[in-house]
């Protein structure tokens, strides 16, 4: 395998060394001694070694997962023996950024936050920020269909994405479709936003870009409650505003960030952005719609901005250190109407451990991502892992029953496997129809979404 891996690449771009992403199951099976295996590392170089490794992958039925900056949470990276990995670090140019049209071409494997500040040295910005970001790579935020914190003004990576340059499994070259948007057949790239590595390689992307607004306008507010925090977020989005930032932490996350509010007081961050007139004036309309919450100005936003990258997966891998110690997140996505009862069910279900956390982010005018945050420890590593496992369970049935989406942006990988055909119904016959054609040898990441695994 080495040798004919050597013949294409050379002898220098391969390794063998344990991959695994920051799925916190795989970081307590570690921890408590299963070890995860050694497999080859690839790192071609150009499209014709990516194309000739798959064409071979093909011939010799070995399975091929593509790997970015491995910051995942969710085991859609954990290769197994015999397998084979392809690290795309090499890919990782901004080829071009058209400040005219405002359009970026890059490739799959530059880094988030390298993206981010070349942009924002043209007076651009991608608008995606992740808390990840730091560690990311373009095509893994592609391949998890990734949001960013400022999503509600700017959109998800869905949005960002024009089109792609992208390698199938057996070796055909799909190269980026012009314009801005075209009516020639379905948006067939968007295929790959989400499928996390199980549909072939991604190599680029044409990406949409922004003017780095002139003002940004940000504080927090006081709610009572959690329900007239959630009503300000409904009123806000469905009025046509669209804020740079805005989250709405419930009483124990409040408490958590350092908040001395009442009892059952929820804090609300907001921030509008664009020209100087409509960020005030959209400030003043937030405001508004805060009603009787109490103003507190400037320092939480300026609090929030100071460590809005701090829950990324390597702290979460610091948390989890400790003998018998768990630590997860849990993103769903539900209607306004339904987020309260979600909040309820799921908060209960996750709080086995003792730690519940949930904040409210990513909103639309139909609804919005309620961000939950669970942790503990058990007595012995079975103990924490069945806790772990219990409170998996009880936050996806709840979501299920609720009619809630399973995830909103971490992706399925391992620990979704199980839902996926629950949530995606009758469209589970499309998707594998989809992955079996482009991928009839099944040499893909099988533990990407509708894997072999699930």
């Amino acid at each position: 395998m080495r040798a004919e891996l050597e013949k294409i690449v050379g002898a220098p771009a391969l390794d063998e060394r344990p991959v695994r992403d920051h799925w916190p199951l795989g970081i307590m099976d570690e921890r408590a001694g299963i070890a995860p295996p050694r497999v080859l590392v690839a790192r071609p170089s150009g499209r014709e070694q990516v194309a000739a490794i798959l064409r071979w992958a093909n011939a010799n039925g070995v399975r091929v997962t593509p790997m970015g900056g491995g910051s995942g949470v969710c085991g859609a990276l954990s290769p197994e023996t015999g397998e084979l990995v392809l690290d795309m670090g090499a890919f990782d140019r901004i080829l071009d950024v058209d400040q005219t049209n405002l359009t970026c071409r890059c490739e799959s494997g530059v880094n988030g936050l390298i993206l981010e500040k070349h942009l924002n040295e043209l007076g651009l910005t991608l608008g995606h920020f992740p808390s990840s970001l730091p560690g990311t790579t373009l095509g893994g935020l592609i391949a998890t269909r990734s949001s960013g914190q400022e999503s509600s003004r700017y959109g998800n990576v869905e949005d960002m994405v024009l089109s792609l340059a992208v390698v199938l499994p057996d070796g055909t070259f799909a190269a980026p479709r012009p314009g801005p948007r075209s009516a020639v057949g379905p948006a067939l790239h968007q295929l790959w936003l989400g499928s996390e590595g199980t549909l072939g390689v991604i190599l680029g992307a044409v990406l949409r870009v922004h003017r780095l607004p002139d003002a940004v306008i940000g504080r927090g507010f006081a709610f009572a409650d959690l329900a007239a925090g959630l009503e300000a977020m409904r009123s806000i989005m469905q009025s046509g505003i669209r804020p740079l930032v805005m989250r709405l932490y419930d009483a124990a996350d409040t408490a958590f960030n350092g908040y001395d509010l009442p009892t059952g007081g929820c804090l609300l961050v907001v921030a509008t952005a664009g020209l100087p007139a409509v960020a005030r004036a959209e400030a003043d309309a937030v405001t508004t719609f805060a009603g009787p919450a109490q103003d507190l100005g400037q320092d939480p936003w300026v609090r929030w901005q100071s460590r809005r990258f701090n829950l990324s997966a390597e702290r979460m891998r610091s948390h989890l250190e400790p003998a018998g110690a768990y630590l997860d997140t849990i993103e769903l996505a539900a209607p306004w109407t339904v987020l309260p009862e979600l909040h309820e069910k799921v908060t209960s279900a996750i709080a086995v451990g003792g730690l519940a956390l949930c904040h409210f982010s990513h909103a639309y005018e139909q609804g919005c991502c309620a961000y939950f945050t669970f942790g503990g420890s058990g007595e012995t590593e079975q103990a924490a892992r069945s806790a772990y496992m219990r409170a998996w369970e009880g936050a996806m049935s709840a979501a299920m029953e609720l009619g809630a989406t399973i995830s909103h942006h971490h992706g399925v990988g391992q620990v979704r496997a199980r839902w996926v055909a629950d949530e995606m119904g009758g469209w589970m016959r499309v998707w594998r129809s989809i992955k079996e054609s482009i991928d009839p040898n099944g040499v893909m990441n099988p533990r990407g979404v509708g894997g072999a695994r699930s």
